[in-house]
């Protein structure tokens, strides 16, 4: 195409300008995969943070309403009807499991009786929240074997697993015997397998893991459950997932986004803001094309004067500057992409002592794609006024000037 061999000629005719027009494109390309990576690479961080430790998912029974029944008169609450409290559990829980088993998108699951607690150590005593799980899946929703400082994690039938500042506080030790009294008023003295330490002061204060067998007389639960707690492959589709479980299961699905809306609110925050900088650097560069291609057009008004004169159509005029905003656009965004992935990926690698990244960036977030299109499609447009404008000279004053 004629066009694009006079495009390319006017780029290739002042190289020092056409390279420093690329580079502008490339550097606000590189800015913006680096934000975009940035973001997406923190809010991985605070993700994998809040959830390392608990579920994405947690599937609880339904919550029971009280409804006010009319008396014989028909006066409304004349009549209160009071219930013996009852646990609530989840009976049918084996048909929900092999459901979630059978979802690709699920990646752990752990069936759990949770309840309140006391450790009674002599005459020190500590309110504690009981885990009990199946201790071959002890490690599905929080790596605790890994954590363990002392002793190990074979609960067996009468062991139990508590954090290190309970231990610490109760005078405890592996080994040890401790009384563990629940919420139902029954005890049981059982014996302190391991200790663990996480960091989290919730965890190592509060928390302690029993074996699903061990606390079903303890809690009166001798078929069912409480709660099951769910990993997924990817935790942003918690509450996508979420939802479709409590409309299959009939249960409350509850997830992390739901239980931490604070951090959501963050992170939503801090996208938008991600927003605005990609917004403005994308601008500069436009801005930029815009202003290189006008200034083109007018240091060759004698040239598109002549070409007009021999019957060069506005159209033509018009084309050509257009394809020099594609060409410039296509192989500016096209360099920045690479270069900015390069950046990303060494930044990646730059770790503290103690082994963290020295930036939360994930290079595979920079929205590449979406960039090189947004640029070449800008460029394109910003090309349109200084188009515009070469088309319409008057050939006979572009010529005498």
């Amino acid at each position: 195409m004629f066009a694009f061999t006079v495009a390319r000629r006017y780029l290739f005719s002042s190289p020092a300008q056409t390279a420093l027009l690329i580079s502008g494109v490339t550097l606000g390309v590189m800015a913006f995969v680096f934000i975009t990576a940035l973001i997406g690479g923190l809010a991985i961080r605070l993700t994998n943070d809040v959830t390392a430790n608990s579920a994405h998912i947690s599937l609880e029974p339904a919550t029971r309403i009280a409804r006010v029944l009319p008396g014989p008169d028909g006066d409304v609450g004349s009549v209160a009807i009071i219930s013996t409290f009852q646990r609530r559990q989840i009976r049918a829980w084996n048909s929900t499991v092999s459901l979630l088993r059978s979802d690709p998108a699920v990646s752990a699951i752990s069936p759990q009786i949770s309840g309140s607690a006391f450790l009674v150590k002599g005459e020190a005593v500590s309110p504690v929240a009981v885990t009990a799980l199946d201790p071959a899946y002890i490690d599905a929703i929080s790596s605790i074997s890994s954590k363990i400082i002392s002793g190990d994690g074979s609960l067996g039938a009468d062991g139990i697993l508590i954090g290190s500042r309970l231990a610490e506080n109760l005078g405890l030790s592996s080994g040890q015997p401790v009384l563990l009294r629940t919420d139902r008023g029954i005890d049981r003295l059982l014996t302190v397998r391991g200790i663990f330490q996480t960091g989290l002061q919730s965890l190592d204060e509060r928390v302690a893991y029993l074996s699903i067998q061990t606390a079903r007389p303890l809690f009166l639960l001798p078929e069912g459950i409480t709660n099951i707690e769910i990993k997924l492959h990817d935790p942003g589709r918690a509450r996508e997932i979420a939802t479709f479980l409590h409309e299959a299961t009939g249960l409350r699905a509850t997830s992390w986004q739901e239980k931490n809306a604070s951090l959501e609110g963050a992170l939503e925050a801090q996208s938008q803001t991600g927003t605005l900088i990609q917004a403005f650097s994308m601008i500069s560069v436009l801005v930029g094309i815009a202003s290189a291609l006008s200034l083109s057009a007018n240091r060759r008004r004698g040239e598109i004067g002549i070409m007009r004169a021999f019957g060069v159509s506005s159209s033509f005029i018009a084309g050509v500057f257009v394809l020099q905003g594609l060409l410039i656009g296509m192989a500016g965004a096209g360099i920045g992409c690479v270069s900015g992935f390069a950046l990303c990926a060494w930044l990646e690698t730059l770790t503290r002592p103690d082994g963290t990244m020295v930036l939360p960036i994930a290079p595979r977030e920079g929205g590449y794609l979406a960039v090189f299109v947004l640029t070449t499609i800008g460029a394109v447009l910003a090309s349109v006024i200084p188009a515009g404008t070469a088309a319409r000279l008057d050939p006979l004053e572009a010529i005498q000037q």
